[in-house]
């Protein structure tokens, strides 16, 4: 029976061996990684992942990286590609074969048929003198010195190495591409993330009725009742068609210091005019950066269409899109 010390230096080993590995790999970025990169960019078609078992694992992964960040790619495995599956790639295609050993045989049988379909293949391996890399026109060396698995066979380092690879591709077409944030929500827009990145003011503001109107001369009364009934922490002050100023919580508090004569006092003796605004086509992530990233924070923003005020927006909207 292990010790609980020795399960922690099992543990704190293999963690050392991979990082070791990828270090390593990281200072023998090659060329090839950029010809890779540039050759991927230019692209016609589509970047077909393909391995068999751990590697195949690792195929998928990196593919589906590629698919949600801007490269139009897809996986097929190895074993699949020789009964039907190899349909998928044209010879606008570019093939990416993943095999550490450079000898599996089922990737090994369905690169000559690859080659006649006419699609680029590029073998990532970690043994560059390979039958895979032989038969290859561009080679991504994988390669590490040990697995890290406890009889040194298990694929561990390796399996990194080649997704870390997938991963620094992925990266570096984003920035060739210009990827944006809102180029990445047109591919997640499911769930939370797709929420926070796809939102906009407009889609979140009160407006109309909702909103809690007065004028300049209203008085104290009147503009505590609003901000009591709308329950939006803040009233507008209106003229004509203009926002010219706005009463928060904060203003209210500011003001009742002088109770005595607070309720002599109207809306335009404790408005905010040189108020914070935002436009309604804004993300919503641009309008809580607006409220927090501040030396002092703010909960309501009014909203506007060009020069037309046209709602507000509240912390407590937008925290439901983070």
């Amino acid at each position: 029976m292990l010790s609980d010390k020795e399960i922690i230096e099992i543990a704190q080993n293999i963690y050392k061996t991979e990082i070791d590995a990828l270090i390593n790999r990281r200072e023998k970025i090659s060329e090839n990684f950029i010809k890779t990169a540039k050759k991927i960019l230019e692209c016609k078609g589509k970047v077909v992942l393909t391995g068999i078992g751990k590697t195949g694992i690792i195929a998928r992964k990196i593919s589906a990286t590629l698919a949600s960040t801007g490269t139009t790619s897809a996986y097929m495995n190895s074993t699949e590609g020789l009964h039907g599956d190899l349909g998928l790639i044209n010879k606008e295609d570019i093939v990416i074969a993943i095999s550490n050993s450079g000898e599996s045989g089922e990737i090994s049988a369905i690169i000559p048929a690859i080659k006649n379909i006419g699609a680029y293949i590029i073998a990532m391996t970690g043994n560059i003198n390979s039958s895979l890399a032989k038969v290859s026109d561009l080679v991504l060396d994988t390669h590490v010195d040990e697995e890290g698995c406890p009889l040194n066979l298990a694929p561990m380092a390796s399996t990194t190495s080649a997704l870390v690879m997938g991963d620094a591709l992925a990266g570096c077409l984003m920035k060739l591409r210009d990827f944006s944030p809102q180029n990445f929500a047109m591919y997640h827009p499911g769930g939370s993330l797709g929420r926070k990145l796809l939102t906009r003011v407009k889609n979140l503001m009160k407006s109309g009725e909702s909103l809690a109107i007065c004028t300049k001369e209203s008085g104290m009364d009147e503009v505590v009742i609003l901000m009591n009934d709308k329950k939006l922490g803040i009233v507008c002050v209106m003229e004509s068609q203009s926002l010219v100023g706005i009463i928060t919580e904060g203003d209210i508090r500011r003001a009742l210091k002088h109770k005595e004569n607070f309720f002599s006092l109207k809306a335009k003796d404790i408005m905010t005019v040189n108020y914070t605004k935002i436009d309604k086509e804004a993300m919503a992530t641009d309008a809580l950066s607006l409220m927090e990233d501040r030396p002092s924070q703010i909960n309501v923003l009014p909203v506007f269409d060009m020069e037309n005020f046209i709602g507000i927006i509240r912390i407590h909207d937008l925290v439901k899109v983070k």
